[in-house]
Formats: C-alpha cells, sequence, structure tokens
C-alpha cells in the first residue's frame, strides 16, 4: 500500500497533465480547420488564386 500512497500523485499529475494537452491539440485542430475553411471561402468569393497578388487601385 505505500508504493500505492507513493505513485498516485505522479499517476494524478500525468493523466491531468494529458488531458490538457489533448485538449490542446483537439482545439489548435478544431482552429486551424476553421481557418482553412474561412479560407477557401474568402477564396471562392474573391475569385483570385494564392499566388496571383491584388492589383492596387490607382
Amino acid at each position: 500500500m505505500p508504493y500505492v500512497e507513493a505513485l498516485l500523485p505522479t499517476i494524478v499529475v500525468a493523466l491531468v497533465f494529458w488531458f490538457v494537452m489533448r485538449a490542446v491539440s483537439n482545439v489548435d485542430r478544431s482552429e486551424r480547420a476553421a481557418k482553412a475553411k474561412v479560407d477557401q471561402e474568402n477564396k471562392w468569393t474573391t475569385g483570385r488564386n494564392d499566388n496571383e497578388t491584388p492589383k492596387a487601385d490607382n
């Protein structure tokens, strides 16, 4: 039983760290997907490719 009491805090901290890192990874993944969707919609509405440069209005 003393081994369990000694290892339990380490295991709990490791699990909390794992859950936090998984949440951060999921948020980053969904943010990148949302940004890609917005960029794709923006490309469709403007009708230009990424390699074209916008022309200056004179």
